[in-house]
């Protein structure tokens, strides 16, 4: 580890030296690309906030054949997706889901300023349709400072778009395995006012057996901007998401047929005779506003509910729970240019309340039977929080302090009584700096603490006990990166190096019959080096109108420190569920005949599956190809076009189960598949 380290501290050694010379770009020279963050409450050029910030726009979304986000936030360093079935997603950031067994957890999420994650700590991630991204921003590592419990990071979704025109869409896709996507959209425009409409309807048969699904997304967006000065908006979103789960396999498994589904052993059912899935329900309704005082005075708050209803026939089990929640978040923003210098202070609070029911029965092969459990849990997220930021001439200096309270209290009612209550009080500071080198170079540097309480599925996984013992998560984060534009601003690069210590970490299990349950695993070491670059090969030379190479490298150095279990010592050994080497590549090609060829490239190294290191998912490379054709008249477009996925066939584990009882690890994800799609659009 104290090579890894010295050769992160070397390689920024040398490349903030070489960036000294402020010769190498000059502001009347060349203009570089206009990305605006609104992470940390900045509203700035990436270049100038001090942070592990990365964004996704709608044109690198539409790389990958209009379907899923998966492939583009995975181009990334430091984030990772995964689809284990049809539907079933989990997201990570800089590892922070190697305990999670599905979902995103140990991460924040917002969906256009609404806290998406529920105050028990869970995001139903999949409950959004492609449609619903416009743009993506992930800030990595802990964002506790402004957002709250996690030590991941945060994710801030926007589903309005930056050139929103009035008219309409239809978007239309068909692949492999019986998927098909269907999605419209409206936009209306009332006398200033915004309206847009999405509808999406995602199917598909699934790649292995027992693996359908089906998900329907309904989303309204309105707003509505007066005088400047005021903004109002509303959001609301149903969905209806329906899954089959098919189950991890043992490697023997694996290798005879990697499509099957999990079969019954050991008088455990197989996933298919207990038709186990997820039927999951939501309703999302949202309102923002913000009103500038004036040049420097502005408030901006929003209040929100979120109801889901989740029915999971599993393969011991049949849970069904509701989970609604509420809560709102206020921001009250001041600023000031004072000569060179720049001033900005904000203060705020958020708070999230909800009150789920869980009831669990024994699964008659997709029935409920005899309830065996029943419990209700109240989570309560409060968050008060300043942050300051200054900046003159070539500095800034950024400081962030949250206060969090988090409430949890779990009452089992059946088959006999119990109540745990779970409190804490968290104080949560940031401190970042960063240096212009030049105009379009800087250098930034930041420590953090993060904190990720239990949640309730750690506490109180579905049929099993409630851990009374399992402690929250903290750790301090330390980060360098260097950012910027080199060669008449065609290469972009972002380069970052942190270390990152954990407490109390909390490690996944799952027994023998598929259930999880969690423990305390001592420390953790985290280092890990991220590398961007986005290089423009050609422009406007011939017929070629952009000619675009872009990669993401990631490296991990993930290590528990001090644990020992039982007679078991795992110290040293590296956190299971996470590769030591990712690298995603993509080339677009834009042509003046309208035509593209977009090509994608992504590398998975080994992961461990376990915290011995016993078993080892093998390594993976993904080659995705898309090509297309782009008509676009004064009122009317369209955008054909067709591709493959996974051109080389690769049998890969994608959404391993981690330190799965009975090496019952692997996730088969699909081989060779097709698509092709169009996209027709009418502007008013």
């Amino acid at each position: 580890m104290r090579k890894f380290r010295a050769s992160i501290l070397l390689f920024f050694s040398i490349a903030a030296q070489g960036q000294t010379d402020t010769a190498l770009l000059a502001p009347a020279q060349h203009t570089m690309p206009a990305v605006i963050i609104t992470a940390y409450e900045q509203h700035r050029l990436l270049i100038d906030v001090p942070a592990a910030v990365n964004t996704v726009r709608k044109q690198e979304l539409d790389r990958y054949g209009n379907s899923a986000v998966l492939p583009a936030v995975n181009n990334m360093p430091g984030v990772k997706m995964e689809e284990r079935s049809l539907g079933s997603f989990r997201l990570g950031i800089r590892g922070s889901a190697f305990n999670a067994p599905f979902g995103v957890r140990n991460v924040k999420v917002y969906y256009n300023g609404i806290p998406f994650t529920d105050p028990g700590g869970t995001t139903f991630f999949n409950q959004l349709g492609y449609y619903n991204f416009q743009s993506l921003e992930v800030v990595k590592g802990p964002g506790s400072s402004l957002y709250g419990a996690g030590t991941g990071g945060v994710v801030l979704i926007n589903s309005l778009s930056d050139t929103w025109q009035p008219g309409a869409t239809v978007h239309y896709t068909g692949g492999s395995y019986g998927y098909s996507n269907v999605a419209t959209e409206l936009n209306l425009d009332n006398t200033g006012t915004r309206h847009v409409l999405r509808y999406q309807h995602i199917a598909g048969n699934g790649y292995r057996q027992h693996a359908a699904m089906q998900n329907d997304v309904v989303t309204y967006d309105m707003q509505l901007i007066r005088d400047g000065k005021n903004e109002l908006q509303a959001h609301a979103l149903a969905g209806f998401l329906n899954y089959e789960t098919p189950g991890a396999l043992t490697r023997a498994e694996y290798e005879r047929n990697p499509r099957m589904a999990r079969p019954a052993t050991n008088g455990i059912p197989g996933s298919a005779e207990n038709m186990a899935g997820i039927r999951q329900d939501m309703a999302l309704a949202g309102l923002s506003y913000k009103h500038h005082f004036n040049d420097s005075w502005e408030l901006r708050s929003t209040l929100y509910s979120i109801y889901v209803q989740l029915t999971n026939p599993a393969i011991r089990n049949y849970t069904y729970s509701t989970l609604p929640h509420y809560g709102g978040r206020s921001v009250l923003s001041w600023r000031k240019e004072i000569r060179a210098s720049y001033i900005q202070w904000l203060a705020g609070a958020e708070l999230q309340s909800g009150n789920s029911s869980e009831t669990t029965y024994q699964n008659n092969k997709g029935t409920p039977g005899t309830i065996t459990e029943q419990r209700n849990i109240r989570n309560i997220n409060a968050s008060g929080f300043t942050q300051f930021t200054l900046s003159h001439k070539k500095w800034l200096l950024q400081g962030g302090l949250s206060l969090n309270h988090v409430k949890t209290n779990i009452e089992e009612t059946y088959s006999s009584y119990m109540q745990v209550n779970r409190s804490y009080n968290i104080i949560a500071p940031r401190l970042a700096v960063l240096h212009k080198l030049n105009f379009s170079n800087s250098l930034y540097a930041s420590v953090s603490r993060g904190y990720t309480p239990p949640n309730s599925n750690e506490l109180a996984p579905t049929g099993s006990y409630i851990n009374t013992g399992l402690q929250p998560v903290y750790g301090w984060n330390y980060e360098t990166g260097l950012r910027g534009y080199l060669l008449n601003s065609k290469l972009r690069y972002d380069i970052c190096g942190f270390y990152f210590t954990l407490g109390n970490t909390i490690v996944q299990r799952r027994d023998s019959a598929g259930g999880d349950y969690y423990i305390n695993a001592g420390n953790t070491r985290q280092v890990g080096l991220e590398i961007l670059l986005n290089y423009k090969i050609l422009e406007n030379k011939g017929i070629i109108r952009q000619f675009i190479v872009e990669t993401a490298y990631t490296a991990s150095h993930y290590r528990y420190g001090s644990f020992v279990r039982l007679t078991n010592d795992y110290s040293g050994n590296s956190l299971p569920g996470i590769p030591a080497n990712t690298i995603a590549t993509s080339v677009d090609v834009y042509t003046t005949m309208n035509a593209y060829v977009n090509l994608n490239l992504y590398y998975n190294d080994i992961i461990p599956l376990d915290d011995a290191n016993s078993y080892y998912a093998n390594s993976y490379t993904l080659v995705n190809v898309r090509l297309g054709y782009r008509y676009a008249a004064t009122r009317w477009g369209a955008d054909i076009f067709a591709g493959c996925n996974n051109v080389l066939s690769e049998t890969y584990s994608l959404g391993n189960d981690i330190n799965a009882a009975g090496n019952r690890f692997y996730n088969v994800a699909p081989g060779v598949n097709y698509f092709a799609g169009v996209s027709l659009s009418y502007k008013k």
